[in-house]
């Protein structure tokens, strides 16, 4: 368990799942969204300890980030999940928390990449830059500034090639 900010971050435990699931359907816009979050939570491409949820003072869990197994062509890399947040918890830090500490856990795992398809406004702050400066890209077109990429080890850049997500992304 640690603290960032306001909150306390810590893996996803067996308790938590029906709190996570919760969340995602609190804080997306769909079941579907909060069923690919679940299918990735139940596919081989999760890894223990990756999985965070942030929580408030009392230790509920409001938040919730996941990393899951991807490749960056031949190269094991990690895929950020969408990050849910309770609406009442949005734009406190708590997505940013779970975030920061998932990052954290991959890196102490030894893991040197991480992808993420989203708001190109968002996750600079954690380091992330365009990925297509890398020379990576995915097999479906999607904007070239929502595809980001993070080395988590600066001894080991960025490898180039197609991304290749876990089923349940369906890429």
């Amino acid at each position: 368990m640690r603290t960032h900010g306001n909150w306390i971050t810590r893996a996803e435990t067996r308790a938590d799942i029906p709190v996570v699931r919760s969340i995602h359907l609190a804080a997306f816009e769909t079941p579907l969204e909060a069923d690919l979050v679940d299918a990735l939570r139940a596919d081989s491409a999760w890894i223990d300890g990756l999985s965070i949820v942030s929580a408030d003072g009392d230790g509920r869990p409001i938040g919730h980030a996941l990393l899951t197994r991807c490749h960056i062509g031949d190269t094991e890399a990690l895929c950020l999940a969408p990050v849910a947040v309770l609406p009442e918890y949005q734009q406190t830090g708590a997505g940013s928390a779970a975030i920061r500490a998932a990052l954290r856990a991959a890196e102490e795992k030894g893991e040197r990449y991480v992808t993420v398809l989203g708001h190109p406004a968002y996750y600079p702050r954690f380091g992330f830059t365009r990925a297509s400066t890398h020379g990576i890209g995915l097999s479906i077109e999607v904007p070239d500034e929502a595809m980001m990429a993070l080395a988590l080890d600066e001894a080991h850049p960025l490898p180039s090639g197609t991304v290749r997500y876990a089923a349940p992304f369906g890429i």
